[in-house]
């Protein structure tokens, strides 16, 4: 038996546990775009669109053909993500409403708990970063200091974020208005006045060309390289801004899409680049080893901007109605993806509707976390069960609120309030996905039981607001 640290036989055992403790807590990375359309993606059929890594990811995972963001705009999306709860439940009600409270727990803090080191790059759009200087829509702006909540006060170790929209090409510079979404107060070619923030006080000043999806990654990749030379299993949460207004392409991408409108070829070309970092980071996780048991997950912060598809914001629903701000399917139903080659059966297809709450206990009972330890209430659960066995349906329902809309679903039903809950339609999902036909006339008892539990669900989300839970 050889007895020294330098030996074959110790380094063989050392390797061996190191293997095991990587198995048993999986790296993860959550990745998100901002406002990308349930249709926009070339596995979902569309005519023009190229997104070859993404569709790499489906082939290799599992594709949910009912992923639903917990809202219909960016910021509460985000906050449900973070927490596993509604939005609502702690003051998040609307994109720049509120900010990340003290008080929740979450993702970060909660795989710390097992060891993990945690780092945020992109959008983060769930408070502000700074009190001391004009940044973006709330920061630095007197009597915005309550909002003050940055990655570093909510567990991350390691962040390159701004507080909400960049261009999604040179992303600190102000591009011409046909981009869209261009203040009218700001000047072409000057400071787009809104910063990555790297720390307290810190603002990154170099690599800001471009691509802004490649300036993000070019920021997560070092962070997941030094976790691995660590041994240190990672939480990279990756939040991109396309393809979000302002939209700009680069002649790269927008050359890819020769013959079609010009509005078309930038908003397709952002898409295609954001894809194309998805597969940088792909071959990036096979070349450092650690590809079979990461676990990624891809979605949309909500559906696609605009009342139709024009100009710059040409998104797609695939005929679903609504769009963005809407709970109607278009606005919360977006692309969903989970990848997990070492547990998950290639070209699995979840049938059962999920949503962006259900990341958090998923993630905690993969961690053998019991969440109940935190004493709230939760709206996710762990979907994990769905996507290894395709055959079974969530029983839990699912709940929405946001300004005066309401919505609930249960299976394949789900009802729909523009009214706060006063009146509801009611949708059969899986025969009538464009939600034409409001059968709640003829359906009264499954009308009647969704909307008292829709009612009930609000009373638990006042008693989170009123500050309860904690």
């Amino acid at each position: 038996m050889c007895l020294l640290i330098g030996c074959n036989e110790h380094k063989k055992t050392v390797d061996a546990t190191v293997e095991t403790a990587q198995a048993e807590r999986p790296n993860i990375i959550l990745l998100m775009a901002d406002d990308q359309g349930w249709g926009d993606m070339g596995y979902n059929d569309h005519p023009h669109l190229m997104t070859p890594n993404l569709d790499a990811m489906v082939a290799n995972g599992a594709e949910f053909t009912r992923f639903y963001a917990a809202s219909s705009v960016c910021s509460p999306t985000r906050a449900s993500v973070m927490t596993g709860r509604h939005p609502e439940r702690f003051g998040i009600c609307y994109a720049n409403c509120g900010h990340l409270k003290k008080e929740e727990i979450t993702l970060a803090e909660m795989v710390k708990e097992q060891g993990y080191t945690t780092g945020h790059f992109g959008k983060w759009h769930l408070g502000t970063l700074t009190k001391d200087i004009r940044d973006a829509n709330r920061g630095g702006v007197p009597g915005n200091e309550k909002h003050y909540a940055p990655p570093s006060e909510h567990g991350f170790d390691v962040s390159f974020v701004t507080e909400s929209k960049v261009p999604t090409w040179d992303p600190m510079v102000t591009p011409p208005k046909t981009s869209e979404d261009v203040n009218e107060r700001l000047t072409e070619g000057k400071p787009f006045g809104t910063y990555y923030w790297t720390g307290l006080g810190e603002i990154a000043s170099e690599n800001l060309e471009g691509d802004d999806s490649r300036v993000i990654m070019d920021r997560a990749i070092p962070f997941i390289e030094q976790a691995v030379n660590k041994q240190q299993p990672f939480l990279s949460i990756i939040w991109f801004h396309t393809p979000h207004l302002p939209v700009l392409a680069g002649e790269e991408y927008t050359e890819k899409y020769a013959g079609l409108s010009e509005d078309q070829k930038h908003y397709y070309g952002v898409l295609t680049a954001l894809d194309d970092q998805i597969g940088r980071l792909r071959s990036k996780l096979r070349e450092l080893g650690i590809a079979d048991n990461t676990l990624l997950f891809y979605t949309s912060d909500n559906g696609p901007e605009g009342d139709s598809p024009s100009g710059r914001t040409q998104g797609l629903t695939n005929g679903l109605k609504g769009r963005k701000r809407s709970l109607y399917e278009g606005g919360v139903r977006v692309p969903g993806i989970m990848e997990w080659p070492a547990k998950i059966k290639g070209g699995s297809k979840v049938n059962t509707p999920c949503f962006t709450s259900d990341y958090f206990p998923t993630i905690a009972n993969i961690l053998n976390i019991d969440i109940a330890k935190y004493k709230r209430p939760y709206d996710g659960i762990d979907i994990l069960p769905f996507v290894l066995d395709t055959e079974k349906n969530r029983d839990q329902e699912m709940a929405f609120a946001i300004q005066q809309q309401a919505a609930l679903i249960k299976g394949k039903y789900k009802i729909y309030s523009a009214d706060a809950g006063d009146s509801f339609e009611l949708y059969n999902i899986d025969e009538d996905p464009g939600e034409t036909k409001d059968i709640a006339k003829t359906n009264t008892e499954k009308l009647n039981a969704m909307s008292a539990s829709w009612k009930s669900w609000k009373k638990s989300q006042e008693k989170s607001a009123k500050g309860e839970d904690y």
